[in-house]
Order: structure tokens, then C-alpha cells, then sequence
């Protein structure tokens, strides 16, 4: 007996910041449902605190039987992100997804934080994602166009919430990942005219990666999820082709809900600490 398709058969999808955490965690979920990936993030040499690399997680991929193609690359460069979708082109000759993973965080308020730490994230998250998705369109219409409805753009952000606890501690970040989501809001709209699909996605937990570890607080780490349901929801939206999930701003836990999963204690990064999760920033409850 023949084994069923592949859902991503083939696809090629685009993963910003994915040499570690979640941006990892998308491409080995991804790879497995049998799309090829596209490493793209300025890891290039081990860090000592920090493992995994571009070419570390190229060669988990081909480990799973899917070609791979590793990219250094700073998003911040308008020319060499053109740079790299040109390269996707002439390598696979279409593309699927792009999912913008790659961030900058700094929990300080205005007075504490440096113009340079300001004009940082802002160039990694929000413009970063209108400078890949300008870039990505004319491979996404052509996925929409062979596909009948596809081409997704994933934003990892949150929903909006203009409680001022979300922005009197760290309006500089709050700002940068909300423009995120007003951009992906408005690409929505834009897009999808063409039959492309873009939404948001963000935890609901605070997750066990190096960004909660460092820039936020180790202790939380025994009180967040793993990866792997950042990974598993990103799967769902991009295993949806008939466009219900342009538009909407989603949460981890509440789309795998909706596509059926019961059960979230596996994802829990301490089991222990499996019913005393950490929400998320901008999550109110």
C-alpha cells in the first residue's frame, strides 16, 4: 500500500532567525511534512552559549530527507535580502511560505532605551518583515496561482492589545512587534486578493528559548512550553489552503484546539511546572 502525500510535498518555505528555537523548531516540522527549507538567519559558527546554526539545522533537515539551502543573512540589508530570494528562485524556482521568525527584544522603557537599541528592533521586526514579504510576493503569487490558494505569510506576533501595561514598561518593542501585526493585518487585505493567506502567530506561553532565557528571565524557563508548539501550529496554518486563516492574529494553544489537539501537557518544558505556565507578554490573561 502506497503511503499518503506528504501535506507539504515538495513546498519550499522560507524561515527567517531559524538556526535555533522556534525558527528551528518550524523547519524540522516543516521538513518532515516534506517541504524543503530555506535556513536563513546571521548564525553562521557555533556560539558558546547559544548552539545551533544555519548549516546545523541544513543538515537536520537533509537528515529528514529534504534539501536544505543555509543563507546568512542579516535582514536588516534591504539588498541582501533581495539577494536572497533570488537565489531561492534560481534554486528551487518557486516558494511556498515565508515565515518571519527573526527578532530583536529589549524589555526597557523609553528613558532606558538606547536610540541604537530603538532603530535595532524595529529594523528586525517590523521592517524586516515588510523588506521579505516585498520581496517574497512575486514567488508567493505564483504558489497562490499553482496551488488554487497558497502562498502563506506568517508573522510571529501578537495580537494587538492596547492595555497600558503592554506599553508604559516597553513601548520601544511593544511598538516593533505590533507594527508586525498591523503590517501582516494590512498584507491581509492586500494579498489576498491574490489568493495569498497572511496571519499572525504567537504563544500563549512564554517558550523555552534563549530569548526568554536571557533577555527576559531564566527562572521562566521551567514555567514556559517547548518549541515544538510554536512548530505544530505553524504546521496547521501552513497545511491551510482555503484562505480562512488570512487575516487572523492566532495563538499556539487555540488554533491546535480548533484543528483538534486535547492534549498540552507534552509540550511542557519541565513536566512539573505542566499546569503553572507563564503567559506570554501582551497577553492579558
Amino acid at each position: 500500500m502506497n503511503a499518503a502525500p506528504l501535506p507539504l510535498a515538495d513546498q519550499v518555505v522560507f524561515i527567517t532567525g531559524a538556526s535555533r528555537g522556534i525558527g528551528r523548531a518550524i523547519a524540522l516540522a516543516a521538513a518532515r511534512a516534506g517541504a524543503h527549507l530555506v535556513i536563513a538567519a546571521k548564525t553562521t559558527e557555533p556560539h558558546p552559549k547559544l548552539p545551533g546554526t544555519i548549516h546545523s539545522v541544513a543538515d537536520e533537515v537533509r537528515a529528514l530527507g529534504r534539501e536544505a539551502l543555509p543563507l546568512q543573512l542579516d535582514v536588516r540589508d534591504e539588498i541582501a535580502v533581495q539577494d536572497a530570494f533570488a537565489v531561492v528562485a534560481k534554486k528551487f524556482g518557486r516558494l511556498d511560505a515565508l515565515v518571519n521568525n527573526a527578532g530583536a527584544i529589549s524589555l526597557t522603557d523609553v528613558e532606558n532605551t538606547p536610540v541604537k537599541r530603538f532603530d535595532l528592533m524595529q529594523q528586525v521586526n517590523a521592517r524586516a518583515l515588510f523588506v521579505c514579504a516585498k520581496n517574497a510576493l512575486p514567488l508567493l503569487r505564483a504558489a497562490a496561482a499553482r496551488n488554487g490558494y497558497g502562498g502563506h505569510i506568517i508573522s510571529l506576533s501578537p495580537p494587538l492589545n492596547l492595555n497600558p501595561r503592554w506599553l508604559t514598561p516597553h513601548a520601544p518593542y511593544t511598538l516593533s512587534k505590533y507594527g508586525m501585526t498591523l503590517l501582516a493585518l494590512g498584507m491581509a487585505g492586500e494579498f489576498g486578493r491574490d489568493r495569498l493567506s497572511v496571519s499572525t502567530l504567537w504563544p500563549r506561553t512564554t517558550i523555552a528559548t534563549a530569548a526568554i532565557e536571557f533577555a527576559v528571565g531564566a527562572e521562566l524557563m521551567k514555567f514556559s512550553r517547548t518549541a515544538d508548539i510554536m512548530a505544530d501550529a505553524a504546521l496547521a496554518i501552513l497545511t491551510t489552503r482555503d484562505g480562512s486563516l488570512n487575516g487572523r492574529c492566532l495563538l499556539d494553544e487555540d488554533l491546535l484546539r480548533e484543528r483538534g489537539t486535547t492534549d498540552f501537557a507534552r509540550y511542557a518544558a519541565d513536566p512539573a511546572h505542566a499546569d503553572r505556565l507563564y503567559p506570554d507578554l501582551f497577553l492579558d490573561q
